[in-house]
């Protein structure tokens, strides 16, 4: 049982003894500023570079150390600094007097070895509770926890809370820094985050100051078997323990060039890649072993960097001549190869080859930058063909060296007579292969299985393991049906029992038995019987030809149409459709374009494959005609002859990668139609339907599923697939493949369907407004002042939302009805207005000036904060304003119903939930007034331009009274305070200096003096000063204390 911490103060030193005893030193470095740190750091490079040839006894300079920093300061992003970090060493030019050898010269220091862990010159240190000098006076300085130091250099940094605090509290806290400019100079080395509390803990890399906090990258660690690890202490002795940290980042931090940040690898990853690594270095290499083992990790996983960094650890570990990535040519052609030279370190050199005499000479090549080698298995099958050709003393050397092979996607049927091939070829090579969907016996090719063609499995992160942890969207599949079940029925039943009509049919007792039996009996799914024989359903006897018909495609392309802005979000994310054939994707593409033109359409397939058979004028034309229409609409000039260009930039765009990171709606591919490709090997957060016409079964079918599945954000909660081709047939194939591929771990695969998602958002609904009645705040007016009620809501108005935006997916509309009729109890869902209220009750938990949400750690709320951005400016005011004209008709009458009144008063009151608080405060100042007869009310004007205008005249008089009462310039203030500032920006062009010089020290003197009762010295006013002007600035100004 975890242990209960009733302070920040006790976690911290439990977590540092924790840490002493795993590897860091138990000296710890306590309240250091960062210069302390820097002659920390030059302290440990003076004990690790004291040679003749580097610092000759002679200790760094502060200066010296300043050219370091500026080193840092130009980097500036950790994906630049993960580069400087690993690269083993910095230059520095000499400027110690005492070092006359080297004086004015450059010399070059040892900072760090990833390969010294906890050995060498490896220095591990704490860092308790570091100052953050603020970036800006006008920002107040910081704490943090723990800082973790390799070699002086701060690499990881740690956030604590207390036991009850939720650890989102933890990841806000390092974003608040992070956004304040606290983490740069020495402190932009920080190459991972860790935010913990006693029971939970999230680890990842820090995006950097132009990077996003994304919830969705905040990982826990687990064990081998993908078991959470989550206890303080446990983290303490397997992630945050050396050697492991050590290893973080040295090895399993990986610089994204593609996307332009630093990735940190998932526990998953890391088992993977260290233990093909741990294998490779055990290998006798005496071609008795060619079967290495493969990795099952699933797809949208993060498969691509895991097999590279494996190659790199063999490749940077020598335990291999040659490390070499087989995989599809077509796959080599879009993204992988881009992404294995973005993973890449400078060090690294990723060879791709154009030919097989280049090939040949990389793999006969003793050099450094030749080791890492990507090409295509057909390539490589196609060496044998060359080698007959090749002189004696090449072949042997090529069939000496030490060759690692890892084969992507290695569940391929197409892999088989070319990975036979290339093990012929290289007879004391060792294969490693990596899929998401290995073939078991179950769907076994050629007799094969992964098992059989690669060797023991090696490590397993199955779907179910991804979906569970967060790593991968679950996925909502639909079957569509295009035909009614009894008409396909009816057409098997009058074949089977030879009838042209059913009078015919049912006119005969025989013919009658048969007719019935197909109507009623069998199903519409075939399925294998208790003797594993195989059972016919419908669908079974209904010919391709069926699903080749207009009719059919016309209602294919009409369901996609009738969704399309629903499921795509306005066009905010993509579709991928796959057809059946060649020519279907053609046809299918011509109905799109007459039916929506306006929908920004692509198709896609391999130009020299006849898929099905003959049509090969049909899809040259075909193929002409989209390329025709794609230079069109985005301004290219792709032709037959440049088609592999064109399937580049379609995965770029349909990607977001370069060029088309920041595209413009109009440069954006709505929906790619496809046969064969993009359904395997090709990763796009931006791809959240899958729409099928074919079908598929097992590997196939994850594979193409998964297209759906990469992580984007609390608008995309899972992936959306929509089957139309032998539908039930289709249902039994997902349930079986599922079964096959989710491990020993089959649940939580499937999204809830609409049905299920509304009622759990009027079961929370209802949980809230019981809260809510029970602190005795009717109509969501305000928060509950009990800070347990408030942390409560918090809860569960997240939960709401995430079945929500899960709803809004499934094509949930505000205001229709959703309740059964037949219900036994009816369940109300909110409307969208109470909905708003209620967001903006949510936002008002985390303002600082609403009473009751105290200091900075005390809240122990769970942050979203996403939900924070709901737009409340949509809230109905209407109503408001009706229920005003009528109180003050009512109160204009001679004769006035006193129960009336209050009734319509009480209403009006009610109608204040739709207010934040500070427009409630003034309402009812307003409504005090009309009521005393202290206002002239003018009949064009509505209780919301009231209100407005109270809160205006109010802001001008909170600003008047501190102009006054400080003595500085009021306008000046008055126009700051009308620009959208915040703690980052407020001194942006020295506008907040230019207030502060306008201050009338005595005047200000004068005013804290009579606030504190007492004399103050001068030196403290200044900071009295700021301080009361920026806390006034930042939360839109208050009434200050002048009396």
């Amino acid at each position: 049982m975890t242990l209960t911490f009733t302070t920040e103060a006790e976690f911290e030193e439990a977590l540092i003894y924790a840490l002493s005893q795993k590897g860091w030193e138990s000296e710890v470095i306590k309240y250091p500023a960062e210069e302390d740190l820097l002659k920390n750091w030059a302290n440990i490079l003076f004990q690790n570079n004291n040679t003749i040839d580097r610092l000759n006894d002679c200790p760094l300079t502060d200066t010296e150390m300043q050219q370091i920093i500026e080193q840092i300061t130009a980097l500036r992003t950790p994906l630049k600094l993960n580069g400087f970090i690993n690269g083993k060493t910095i230059s520095i030019k000499r400027d110690n007097p005492q070092d006359t050898a080297h004086l004015g010269k450059e010399i070059t220091l040892k900072i760090y070895d990833r390969r010294e862990i906890a050995a060498g010159q490896s220095r591990y240190q704490i860092v308790q509770q570091p100052k953050f000098k603020a970036p800006s006076h006008i920002l107040p300085s910081r704490r943090g926890d723990l800082m973790l130091l390799i070699n002086g250099m701060p690499v990881i940094h740690i956030e604590l809370k207390k036991s009850g605090i939720p650890v989102s509290q933890a990841t806000n806290q390092i974003e608040k820094y992070a956004h304040e400019g606290i983490f740069t100079g020495l402190f932009s080395l920080v190459q991972v985050f860790v935010a913990m509390n006693p029971d939970e803990t999230l680890y990842y890399a820090n995006p950097g100051p132009d990077g996003r906090f994304m919830s969705n990258y905040y990982f826990h660690w687990a064990d081998f078997n993908n078991e959470p690890i989550n206890a303080w202490d446990k983290i303490a002795s397997s992630l945050l323990s050396i050697p492991m940290a050590h290893q973080l980042i040295g090895f399993y931090t990986v610089a994204d060039d593609a996307d332009g940040v630093l990735k940190v690898m998932r526990s998953y990853q890391y088992y993977a890649a260290s233990k093909i690594s741990d294998t490779v270095s055990k290998l006798q290499w005496d071609g008795k072993h060619q079967l290495g083992g493969y990795i099952w990790h699933t797809t949208g996983s993060g498969k691509t960097m895991t097999s590279f960094k494996s190659a790199q650890l063999i490749a940077n570990s020598k335990d291999a001549d040659k490390v070499v990535f087989l995989m599809d040519r077509i796959e080599l052609g879009t993204q992988s190869l881009k992404e294995y030279r973005a993973f890449a370190e400078a060090t690294d050199s990723v060879q791709d080859t154009e030919d097989t005499h280049v090939l040949i000479s990389k793999l006969t090549s003793d050099l450094s930058t030749d080791t890492l080698i990507v090409t295509s298995i057909q390539k490589m099958s196609n060496i044998h063909d060359d080698m007959n050709g090749m002189n004696a003393a090449d072949l042997k050397k090529i069939q000496g060296k030490r060759i690692v092979f890892i084969v992507d996607e290695c569940h391929r049927s197409t892999f088989g007579d070319m990975l036979i091939t290339i093990k012929k070829t290289f007879p004391n090579a060792v294969f490693f292969g990596f899929t998401g969907t290995p073939i078991h016996d179950e769907n076994q090719k050629h007799m094969n299985t992964t098992s059989t063609v690669f060797g023991d499995e090696l490590h397993r992160y199955s779907i179910a393991d991804g979906i569970r942890d967060g790593n991968v969207l679950g996925f909502d599949p639909y079957k569509v049906m295009t035909y009614k079940d009894k008409d396909l029925r009816r057409v098997v039943a009058l074949e089977k029992a030879k009838a042209s009509s059913e009078a015919e049919a049912l006119a005969d007792e025989k013919k009658s038995a048969v007719y019935q039996r197909y109507m009623t009996e069998v199903p519409m799914a075939g399925y294998e019987d208790e003797n594993g024989e195989y059972v016919k359903g419908i669908e079974d006897y209904i010919p391709t030809v069926q699903y080749e018909t207009d009719e059919h495609r016309r209602a294919v392309v009409q369901d996609i149409l009738d969704n399309w802005v629903t499921l795509s979000k306005n066009n905010k994310f993509h579709a991928v459709f796959a057809t059946s054939s060649i020519p279907e994707a053609i046809q299918y593409y011509h109905l799109f374009k007459g039916l929506c033109p306006e929908l920004r359409i692509a198709a896609l397939f391999e130009p020299s494959i006849d898929n099905n058979g003959g049509h090969a004028l049909e899809k040259e034309d075909g193929i002409v005609e989209m390329l025709t229409d794609y230079n069109a609409r985005y301004g290219m000039d792709y032709t037959m002859p440049t088609y592999a260009r064109y399937k580049k930039d379609v995965a770029a765009r349909l990607a977001h990668k370069e060029p088309y990171e920041r595209m413009k709606p109009e440069q954006q591919l709505d929906l790619l139609i496809v046969v064969d490709q993009m359904l395997t090997g090709f990763d796009s957060k931006w791809i959240n339907t899958l729409y099928l016409d074919k079908m598929l079964r097992y590997e196939g079918l994850i594979q193409a599923f998964s297209r759906t599945n990469r992580l984007f954000g609390p608008d995309k909660p899972f992936g959306t697939i929509r089957y139309y081709r032998k539908p039930h047939t289709m249902e039994k194939n997902v349930e079986a493949a599922f079964n096959l591929y989710s491990g020993d771990r089959p649940y939580g695969l499937f999204a809830e369907k609409l049905e299920f998602n509304v009622d759990k958002i009027a079961d929370l609904f209802a949980d809230i407004s019981d809260l809510f009645h029970a602190a005795q705040v009717g109509d969501f007016s305000a928060l509950p002042k009990d800070k347990a009620e408030r942390g409560q809501f918090a809860k569960l108005f997240k939960q709401m939302n995430q079945y929500l935006e899960a709803a809004k997916v499934q094509g949930f509309e505000w205001g229709k009805d959703y309740g059964d009729p037949d219900a036994e109890f009816v369940k109300i869902i909110p409307d969208e207005n109470t909905y708003l209220i209620l967001a903006m009750r949510y936002k008002e938990l985390f303002d600082r000036n609403e009473p009751g949400n105290g200091g900075e750690d005390d809240i122990p709320f769970e942050i979203e904060t996403y939900l924070t951005e709901i737009d409340t400016g949509r809230i109905d005011k209407d109503y408001m304003n009706s229920r005003f004209t009528k109180y003050l008709k009512l109160l204009r009458q001679d004769h006035v119903d006193e129960e009336e009144l209050q009734q319509t008063l009480n209403e009006l009151h009610k109608s204040f939930a739709t207010l934040t608080q500070e427009e409630q405060k003034y309402a009812n100042i307003f409504l005090h007034e009309v009521e005393s007869g202290d206002v002239v009310l003018d009949p064009d004007k509505t209780f919301r331009d009231y209100i407005n205008e109270y809160m205006a005249a109010a802001k001008l008089d909170e600003i008047h009274h501190i102009s006054d009462a400080l003595g500085l310039d009021e306008e000046k203030l008055r126009v700051l305070m009308q620009t959208i500032v915040t703690e980052a920006t407020l001194n942006e062009y020295g506008r907040f200096d230019a207030l502060l010089a306008t201050v009338d020290k005595a005047k200000a003197r004068a005013y804290f003096e009579k606030l504190d009762g007492k004399p103050i010295p001068p030196p403290k006013v200044n900071p009295r000063v700021s301080k009361l002007l920026r806390e006034f600035i930042l939360s839109g100004g208050f009434d200050i204390t002048t009396e």
